[in-house]
């Protein structure tokens, strides 16, 4: 049989394919027996489920992404593809453990089916069959803003940056990606370069690219373009102040607001009435907002105080609309996206390298992790979304990551019931145990753990403390006549 159900804050809706009703329990005493209804996919197709998640990546939209990229199994045996494609998405929910102890954990609420039990190299085989294609459709799938992220002023804000991961110490990857030099040899594992796009507040990845670290971040992020839109605003960091990037920004109609150097020459063609002045970069009318932000302790920390200076540019030059003292309180939100670097790289992967070990793997492991991750994120957004005084700030993801976890273990909630749950097990376990609103405090930037004790240099402040921030927006110098960059 079939039904018909709608996924939750998915935009791929269709059929459910036949599902399975059984009991789980081992044949004790009738004073003892505990049973536990799972629906899940019949047959051989039984252990490819996400639990919980499946309902965000449905059966459907992984059979679409197998037969759009022509990666159906031939004839049906103990691992189809869309279990694969399963499998690959769990890895990212346990990278601690090889493709086996995945499996286990896959088929640990599956007893009663008596699942296949594949040895390592069926496993690998099975993975290269599949190969990457699928994976990166389902990740473009799901790729993009959550149903109802946060806006600023009309905007949806979005971040760009780029972060670099550990692959295996291998032959052919080390014919793809490379280690990066320095001192003591440089790095242990040859690194690949990722840049992604983030929509800030709900931390859901609108689009990423990835590869050699050879291959500079501004050079990779003309690739991200295709995903902006009008409506969209773009923060970025002093490595994107480059007038390619902002061309290339401006002519997808999104506006931009990036950091650049203190010291970088700006013709000055016009003021505004909040001290901010215009400018023409690459053809490109900016603003620029120079501002001083002073950083001062409270409490027992009062004598403690630092001030430094930023240079903004930005497209939006509608000082009344846009204010620009709010402009540089919204630049904040730029670290949205190292938090989702955070949560990818320490909450999932524990800062483990990564498993595959030739650059197709690597690549297939990747967009299984972003999938992974997108469902995680959208899964905190859903059950956000129904609670008006929990942002999705407050929302834990290592406890959305656990929930997941043992949702996938028990295949729980793998088939919607009749009646749709928007929030879920994942979503309550987040409500239950939101954190709090986010305190105003300082964190220095350095290095929390050093790789040796003995490289350790001057006397460092690494006291984190509650702090005060005020800003002051610059008087700008005269105009002047120079030719713009």
């Amino acid at each position: 049989m079939s039904v018909r159900v709608g996924q939750r804050n998915s935009r791929y809706r269709g059929l459910v394919l036949a599902r399975q009703p059984f009991t789980l329990g081992v044949p004790l005493s009738t004073q003892s027996v505990i049973r536990r209804p799972v629906e899940v996919a019949v047959g051989r197709f039984a252990p490819g489920h996400l639990g919980e998640l499946t309902q965000i990546v449905p059966f459907e939209m992984v059979d679409d992404a197998l037969a759009s990229t022509s990666s159906v199994q031939k004839r049906v045996r103990d691992l189809p593809s869309r279990v694969v494609v399963y499998l690959l998405l769990a890895a990212g929910l346990f990278a601690e453990g090889g493709y086996q102890q995945v499996w286990a954990r896959l088929t640990a609420g599956l007893d009663a089916l008596t699942p296949a039990r594949p040895g390592s190299s069926a496993l690998a085989q099975a993975r290269r069959r599949v190969g990457a294609k699928p994976l990166r459709a389902l990740f473009e799938l799901l790729a993009g803003p959550a149903a109802g992220a946060t806006r600023w002023r009309g905007l949806l804000v979005c971040a760009v940056d780029g972060t670099t991961m550990s692959v295996p110490d291998s032959a052919a990857n080390l014919r793809c990606f490379s280690r990066q030099s320095g001192t003591h040899g440089g790095s242990g594992y040859p690194l690949m370069r990722m840049l992604t796009i983030v929509a800030c507040g709900t931390r859901t990845v609108i689009d990423a690219v990835f590869g050699s670290t050879l291959i500079g971040e501004t050079t990779y992020a003309p690739r991200l373009f295709g995903c902006l839109r009008p409506g969209m605003l773009l923060l970025a960091d002093r490595n994107f102040a480059a007038q390619n990037i902002i061309a290339g920004i401006a002519d997808t109609g999104a506006d931009l607001l990036i950091r650049c150097k203190d010291n970088r020459k700006l013709p000055r063609i016009g003021r505004c009435p909040d001290r901010s002045y215009l400018t023409v970069i690459a053809g490109v009318t900016l603003r620029v907002i120079d501002a001083e932000i002073a950083i001062t302790g409270t409490g027992d920390h009062q004598r403690k105080r630092r001030v430094g200076r930023y240079r903004l540019i930005t497209t939006l030059t509608d000082h009344q609309a846009f204010p620009a003292s709010a402009i540089v309180e919204l630049y904040h939100q730029r670290w949205e996206i190292e938090t989702s670097y955070l949560e990818l790289k320490s909450s999932i992967l524990g800062g483990r390298v990564l498993r595959a070990r030739t650059p197709a793997g690597i690549e297939q492991e990747v967009y299984a992790l972003l999938t992974t991750y997108q469902a995680l994120r959208l899964a905190i957004a859903d059950a956000t979304a129904t609670n008006p005084t929990a942002s999705p700030d407050r929302a834990s993801f290592t406890v959305a990551l656990h929930a997941a976890r043992d949702q996938l273990i028990h295949a729980a909630g793998v088939i919607a019931g009749t009646v749709i749950d928007l929030v879920g097990a994942i979503g309550r376990a987040v409500l239950t145990d939101l954190m709090p609103t986010r305190r105003t405090r300082v964190s220095p930037r350095v290095v929390k753990r050093a790789i040796s004790k003995h490289r350790a240099k001057g006397d460092i402040d690494r006291t984190n403390y509650h702090a005060e921030i005020s800003i002051s927006i610059l008087i700008p110098a005269h105009l002047t006549t120079d030719p713009p960059p």
